[in-house]
């Protein structure tokens, strides 16, 4: 066989090897914020309601991990959702999932609670990437400065990404999801509009 025959053909192995492998790629983690509406133990299923009135509902295993707003990642718990979401409904979550539409399986549930988890809309002024902060000016002219939290994410076109990471611009038009601790407004989800 010539050597440009076997280049060929090694070139051509290469491409269906790496073809092949992006076929079983992991899928991409999404997030989307909402109150609990209900829980079904039987068919393991999760649904939210998100502020505009569309409902989700996410399957849920055995490996869906559970996080109170005040734990860190390393702390979360694992599994039994029916039981610890048990007559909670109303609360607010941010559910972070895989898959699309009818067939979206929980990977993270984080609680915050009935009434602490608030929102706010409108577009990024200022931008301080050293200090983790923006700010932002809803509809109405009020500014608000918000503090990127340490679990923050952001839901994008290509799924989720850490806040932290996220390179906002002055002009975005976001809604940010926070919590208020210690006079700080403290973004735990958000997402460019």
């Amino acid at each position: 066989m010539s050597r440009s025959k076997l280049l060929s053909r090694m070139l051509l192995l290469l491409c269906a090897i790496v073809f092949a492998g992006s076929a079983f790629a992991q899928d991409v983690v999404h997030a989307v914020e909402g109150a609990v509406t209900r829980i079904d133990k039987t068919g393991k299923t999760i649904a939210i309601k998100t502020a505009d009135g569309t409902e989700h509902v996410f399957k849920f295993t055995e490996r869906t991990a559970i996080r109170t707003s005040a734990e860190t990642a390393h702390e979360a718990k694992m599994g039994a959702l029916d039981t610890y979401f048990a007559g909670k409904e109303g609360t607010h979550v941010v559910v972070r999932y895989i898959g699309k539409g009818a067939d979206k399986t929980a990977t993270v549930v984080e609680d915050f609670g009935k009434d602490t988890l608030k929102a706010g809309k409108g577009t990024v002024t200022h931008v301080d990437r050293a200090a983790h902060t923006i700010a932002v000016k809803t509809d109405d002219g009020a500014e608000a400065t918000y503090k990127m939290g340490s679990q923050a994410v952001v839901e994008t076109d290509h799924g989720v990404v850490k806040g932290t990471r996220y390179a906002l611009k002055e002009g975005d038009k976001v809604t940010v999801h926070y919590t208020e601790d210690a006079g700080e407004k403290v973004i735990h989800f958000f997402h460019k509009l």
